[in-house]
């Protein structure tokens, strides 16, 4: 009988740094979508208080720890580094861990490699906010952390978005290369 192994989406991959830019994948552990029940927001909003987490705002992330609750959409978030309580009564539930492959950009010139695939002004965002976006021609959630940016796109799409980074980055290097 065959025996499965577990993989990440970019499994084998080695990291990549050009230019004092880090692109490396990033293991986020447990991914669950958290949507609210109609007139259940305060119920939830009760349970999430004593783990030191709020539902967020939009383009906002609710952290306490590891732990992180991240806006993706109107009455959505995802509950990131940790596993949902008993909290089936108040919101519907969605494990998404396995759908979804997290890439780190990080470093001085993060912002202006991902300037060239994304549409946002990334200078402009704050440490801590996350937009919903395009990552070329991929739909993404970005995440802005301290060091630089957090890059979520579907699983299905992981080595093209590896790929396209990374082209940017040897362009960037290229570039500086030449001025110096």
């Amino acid at each position: 009988m065959a025996e499965w192994i577990a993989k990440t989406p970019l499994s084998g991959q080695e990291p990549v740094v050009l230019a004092g830019v880090a692109l490396a994948e990033v293991d986020l552990g447990q991914i669950t979508s958290l949507a609210p029940y109609a007139g259940q927001e305060n119920a939830l909003a009760a349970v999430l208080k004593p783990l030191g987490l709020c539902f967020p705002a939009p383009n906002g992330v609710s952290a306490a720890g590891a732990v992180r609750l991240v806006w993706t959409g109107r009455g959505q978030a995802f509950l990131i580094g940790a596993a949902p309580g008993a909290w089936g009564d108040f919101a519907a539930l969605t494990d998404q861990s396995d759908g979804w492959a997290s890439l780190s950009v990080t470093g001085v010139g993060a912002a202006d490699v991902l300037a060239r695939l994304v549409p946002l002004d990334l200078r402009a965002m704050p440490v801590d906010t996350v937009a919903r976006s395009s990552l070329g021609h991929m739909p993404m959630i970005l995440l802005r952390v301290a060091d630089g940016f957090t890059v979520m796109v579907f699983r299905s799409m992981a080595r093209t978005a590896w790929h396209e980074i990374a082209t940017v980055m040897k362009m960037q290097a290229a570039r500086k290369a030449l001025l110096c």
